[in-house]
C-alpha cells in the first residue's frame, strides 16, 4: 500500500464538512482574539467599549481559573478545528476538553457574577459558545473521524 493508496481509504466527506469545520475554525481564532484582548484589557478600556464601571470590575476581577477555562476553551476550539479538517482522530478529545472548559467558564459567570452584572446577552452568547464546542464535538463523531483516522 503507498500513502496515497492510504489517503484515499479515509471516506470523503460532503462539501457542506469542510464548509462547517473551517467556520467552525474561524469562529474559534475569534475566540482567541476576544481572549487575546481580555488579557489586555483594563477597566478603562472596558468603560470606553460601553460597560458600566461595575461591569468591568467584574470582568477584570474574574478568578484565574476562569481566565484558564477561557484560555482553554478558544486553544482548544482551534486546535480542535485545524485536527477536524485534518480528519484526524485526536480532533475528538481535543474537542471534549474545549467543550469542557467553556461548561466551566459557564459556571464560572453564574457563580461569580458576570451573568448578573452583564445580562442576557452574556448568558446568550456563552450559550452558543457552548453549543458550537457541542456542534464541533459532534460533527467529530458524526463523521466517524476516530475509525476512519486510525
Amino acid at each position: 500500500m503507498t500513502i496515497s493508496d492510504s489517503a484515499s481509504s479515509k471516506p470523503k466527506r460532503p462539501t457542506w464538512f469542510w464548509i462547517v469545520a473551517g467556520l467552525g475554525l474561524a469562529w474559534n481564532v475569534f475566540g482567541l482574539v476576544q481572549f487575546a484582548g481580555s488579557l489586555t484589557s483594563t477597566p478603562d478600556s472596558l468603560m470606553e467599549a460601553g460597560m458600566t464601571a461595575e461591569q468591568a470590575a467584574v470582568m477584570k476581577g474574574y478568578p484565574i481559573w476562569m481566565t484558564i477555562a477561557f484560555a482553554i476553551g478558544t486553544l482548544g476550539g482551534t486546535i480542535g478545528c485545524c485536527l477536524l479538517l485534518l480528519r484526524s482522530k485526536y480532533s475528538i478529545p481535543v474537542f471534549w476538553i474545549s467543550l469542557v472548559a467553556y461548561v466551566v467558564l459557564y459556571v464560572g459567570d453564574y457563580t461569580e457574577g458576570v451573568f448578573a452584572a452583564l445580562g442576557p446577552p452574556q448568558v446568550i452568547i456563552l450559550t452558543i459558545v457552548v453549543a458550537i464546542a457541542g456542534a464541533l464535538l459532534a460533527l467529530s463523531h458524526f463523521f466517524g473521524i476516530a475509525e476512519s483516522a486510525q
